[in-house]
């Protein structure tokens, strides 16, 4: 499986919004879930949102109700939507495929600033 590509960040007030994109490989016979989780300067990898193949999605409580995860199998690409952000999202984001055969493949990372 190919380096999932993921896009989208930049820099952003705090209340506006981003859209990051991820073109992932796979179809729906060999992928199980796809992610996005982040990591900020000095912390861990956090996971934010994720979306099983069947459709069941999951977000972390800090980004419920401003976040929304959502794919595009045919196009082999998934959105994350961020609304509402703040100054505490800024991170590098970084989209996951984790695949049937158990492996998973990240993409690059992209960054996303948030100004106070």
């Amino acid at each position: 499986q190919v380096q999932p590509v993921d896009s989208g960040g930049g820099l952003v007030q705090a209340g506006g919004s981003l859209r990051l994109s991820c073109l992932f490989s796979g179809t729906i016979f060999s992928i199980n879930a796809i992610s996005w989780s982040r990591q900020a300067p000095g912390k861990q990898r956090e996971l934010v949102a994720s979306i099983a193949i069947r459709g069941t999605t999951t977000y972390a409580d800090s980004v419920k109700g401003r976040f929304t995860i959502s794919t595009n199998i045919a196009k082999n690409t998934m959105y994350l939507q961020m609304n509402s952000l703040r100054p505490e999202d800024t991170a590098v984001y970084f989209c996951n495929a984790a695949y049937r055969d158990g492996t998973s493949k990240w993409g690059q990372g992209t960054q996303v600033t948030v100004s106070s």
